[in-house]
Order: C-alpha cells, then sequence, then structure tokens
C-alpha cells in the first residue's frame, strides 16, 4: 500500500504544504511570539549555508542570537556567513566545517565544541537525498549516514552542554515524506532490494522523529521537536528532486516560509509550552 501512501501524501501536499497552505495558515501566525530578544542566547545550526538552514540562521541572527554554522563546504559556507554578518549586523556568527556524514568527524568537532562554546538550541537542519546506493568511506549509506546517523550523534554528544542551560532547545527539520513511511529497523543501510533514494530519505525522516520522541522522554530538562517545513524552493529540492521541483516550482514555498517554524520553535516562549516529543507540519 505504499502507492497508497504517496498518493494520499501528494494531495495533502498540494492543499497544505505549498505556497497556498502558508499563505492561508499566515493569516493565524501571532507576531509577537516571534519578537523576542536572542542575546546571550546560543544557536547551533547544521546545513547552514543554503536554503532553510541559512534562512533560519539569519532569523536568529537578526534576533541578536549567537549563530554557529555548522557546513560542510567551506567556500559556500564562507559566503553564507559573510551574508548573514551583513544583512543582519550581527557579528556573532561562528564556523566550524564539518562533513554531517562522519561520525568521527562530528564526535571530534562536538567534543571541541563543548570545551568552547555554550548551547542554547541546537538545529538539526543539514540532510541529502542521495538517490543511488553510495557508501560513506565507513562504509555507510550515505543517506542513513547524514540523515540519521549524523543527526544522532551531534545530538547524544551535545546533550550534555545542553542539560546545563536553562531553556534548552532541540530541532530537527524532518519531512512530510516521513508519513508515507514506517519505521524499518531491519535494514538501516537500505541494501535489501530496488534502492528508491527518495523512500530511502523518507525511511530517514521517520527515525528521526523516533529519535526525537525518545529524547523527549529520556531527557525531561530539553524541549524537543521535529518538523515538516513544507514544499520550499531550496537548492537542496532542485538538485536531489529535479522533477518534483519542475512540475510544483510555482507552488513552492519561499526559503524564509519553509524556516518559519523552526524559528518559532527555536524561538518562542510558546512553543515551549507544548509537550516535548512533538512532530509539527509546518504552516
Amino acid at each position: 500500500m505504499s502507492w497508497y501512501r504517496s498518493a494520499v501524501w501528494f494531495v495533502k501536499g498540494l492543499r497544505e504544504y505549498g505556497r497556498s497552505g502558508y499563505e492561508c495558515a499566515s493569516r493565524n501566525f501571532n507576531p509577537a511570539d516571534l519578537e523576542v530578544n536572542l542575546a546571550g542566547r546560543s544557536f547551533l545550526v547544521t546545513g547552514a549555508n543554503s536554503g532553510i538552514g541559512k534562512a533560519t540562521a539569519k532569523e536568529i541572527a537578526r534576533r541578536g542570537g549567537t549563530v554557529h554554522l555548522v557546513c560542510r563546504n567551506k567556500e559556500r559556507a564562507k559566503v553564507a556567513k559573510e551574508e548573514i554578518e551583513t544583512e543582519t549586523g550581527n557579528q556573532n556568527i561562528f564556523l566550524h566545517i564539518v562533513d554531517m556524514s562522519n561520525p568521527k568527524e562530528i564526535w571530534n568537532f562536538a567534543e571541541k565544541f563543548k570545551k568552547e562554546h555554550k548551547l542554547n538550541v541546537l538545529i538539526n537542519n543539514a540532510g541529502c537525498m542521495v538517490n543511488s546506493r553510495e557508501l560513506t568511506e565507513d562504509g555507510l549509506e550515505k543517506n542513513f549516514a547524514t540523515n540519521t546517523l549524523g543527526t544522532y550523534i551531534l545530538t547524544t554528544a551535545l546533550l550534555p552542554l545542553l542539560e546545563k542551560e536553562v531553556d534548552a532547545r532541540v530541532i530537527t527539520v524532518s519531512s512530510g515524506g516521513m508519513l508515507v513511511q514506517k519505521l524499518n529497523i531491519s535494514d538501516l543501510q537500505s541494501g535489501i532490494g530496488t534502492f528508491d533514494g527518495t523512500m530511502v530519505y523518507a525511511q530517514n525522516k521517520r527515525q528521526q522523529v523516533v529519535l526525537t520522541e525518545q529524547w523527549a522522554k529520556a531527557h525531561r530538562n530539553i524541549h524537543f521537536s521535529v518538523m515538516h517545513p513544507g514544499w520550499a524552493d531550496t537548492p537542496a529540492v532542485r538538485s536531489s528532486m529535479p522533477d518534483f521541483y519542475q512540475k510544483m516550482k510555482d507552488r513552492l514555498r519561499t526559503e524564509v516560509q519553509g524556516a518559519d517554524t523552526v524559528v518559532w520553535l527555536a524561538v518562542s516562549s510558546e512553543a515551549t509550552k507544548l509537550p516535548s516529543g512533538l512532530f509539527f507540519q509546518g504552516k
């Protein structure tokens, strides 16, 4: 019945996840939720050199927060850092080059980060959709290594740092695509059967939702949330889903619209009035 779930998800997406869904929902937004001064609070955003990650980092920087950009490509990251500093006037922007598909690199970064910085909010945004089965240098399937294992290692390593702070939060950017997948722990490396990058990505996003639920149960002093940003016009969508992009490009949200729920979850006092561990669909 996977075709049925996919069809239901697509119909739902046409109605809710595109630009028109955002414009409809935005009539009920409360602008005061985002009128906050973030001076003195520290945020770490992975995959922050483009798309939703950069839009999120920029909105946090506008409100005075200290922002740590975790990116894989040094040159693109430097351009993003300069853009954020120029547009927001915030110079408390720090750059860290980390490959989120490399477990050792992630762990070493986190251990160093804990010795040098404080952290109030972790935003797990980095992800990939590789449409053919590729292995990392550690022999890990690349989508799983980046989307699930990388997110797990970074979050786990930084939990002790977050535990030290008041109003600590972890937000993970998942996808509505997870609605077409049930959790499958028997084939984490996607080595059985025909490889479908879109479905592997959806499975990874389901895994992120389950991880968030488990973290929320185990760490009561931190507020966890996981969310779907809607269908946004990002470089990742254009490169990983070209057919989808061509069909939907006039209906997609902007990067800022895609990032709005991430920002709300990261900065609003209203967000933490809701239970920890919930899945939010971007409106």
